[in-house]
């Protein structure tokens, strides 16, 4: 069993669940600490130990750090797109000094390794929109993608200032069955099998033809894992690494579950979150993170449309 004791900030999140039930299946229960503000989800009660705990107050982390033992940090507390917008001062706020709370106490205490995801948003109206780079273009037209990016260098500026060993990947729209949504621009491609299962139509608040880089979560969970433990000499992107598997419209998605359920209907009624999605790349080129680290996704729509309509209860 690996000596390393993880705290995972943000636990009870739509990644922190399942990330957090697979690094104990790799390091053992007690070796990963979840921790959030909120409830301890239900999937995690008797997997391990749970800690309330928040970010935002510097010293109760570093008090925990301390006292657990902590050797890594994944911090995945944070505010998302479409949330952010309603209120940006607190998604800025919470964005960013939770991440510099972390690397400040990484630092300090020499943790092995730092874990930081960033996102697609990023990415701005001026990126490429089709198989957008590594390195391109990058002006963010949301407060979320504006704290990411920062982020990143914030990220690089601790590697190369003070060697501290944190790796991010910038997700595009995760996909899972286990755990609700966080509040993103892509949170329909979830609600969607929802609807389909309880036989209801579904009101989509993007337009039909609004294609998106998309991931299902057990793809993103092994790609966070594969990161954190490859060897440090392969990590060559310090800011954060462009991961890809697969891209769809609302229109794609729901002529793939209808071929399970043929009776499922769909209604487009954009919103605000339209014209976030409209700023985002269509499809993205990951070949750093399949060149630097052997990424390989697993899933594409099809698979994808299977396990989730299995799944969903």
């Amino acid at each position: 069993m690996k000596k390393e004791k993880i705290l995972v900030i943000g636990a009870s999140g739509q990644i922190g669940v399942e990330l957090t039930l697979a690094l104990r299946k790799i390091y053992g229960g007690a070796q990963v600490i979840a921790s959030d503000l909120r409830e301890e989800n239900e999937l995690l009660k008797g997997t391990g130990p749970y800690v309330s705990l928040d970010v935002m107050n510097k010293e109760m982390l570093h008090v925990q750090v301390i006292r657990q033992g902590v050797t890594q940090i994944y911090l995945l507390a944070a505010i998302l797109s479409a949330t952010g917008e309603k209120n940006p001062p607190l998604a800025w706020n919470l964005n960013m000094q939770s991440l510099l709370n972390v690397l400040d106490i990484a630092k300090e205490e020499k943790l092995s390794k730092v874990y930081w995801p960033s996102s697609i948003a990023v990415f701005g109206p001026t990126s490429p929109k089709d198989a957008c780079p590594q390195h391109t273009i990058i002006e963010p037209s949301t407060v979320y993608g504006i704290s990411k990016f920062a982020g990143e260098f914030w990220c690089n500026y601790f590697h190369q200032r003070f060697g501290v060993d944190v790796r991010s990947i910038r997700y595009p729209g995760l996909i899972s069955y286990k755990s609700a949504p966080g509040g993103g621009t892509t949170d329909y491609a979830i609600e969607i099998f929802h609807a389909a299962k309880l036989g209801k139509m579904y009101p989509c608040f993007l337009k039909a033809d609004t294609h998106l880089p998309m991931m299902y979560m057990p793809d993103a969970i092994r790609a966070t894992i594969e990161l954190m433990e490859a060897p440090a000499e392969r990590i060559k992107v310090r800011t954060s690494y462009n991961l890809s598997s697969m891209s769809f419209s609302p229109q794609e998605i729901h002529q793939e579950i209808k071929k399970h359920l043929p009776d499922f209907q769909i209604s487009y009624q954009p919103d605000y979150r339209q014209h976030i999605a409209d700023s985002w790349p269509k499809s993205i080129d990951d070949a750093p993170a399949r060149n630097d680290w052997g990424w390989k996704h697993e899933y594409d729509l099809s698979k994808m449309t299977a396990e989730m309509l299995k799944n969903i209860g």
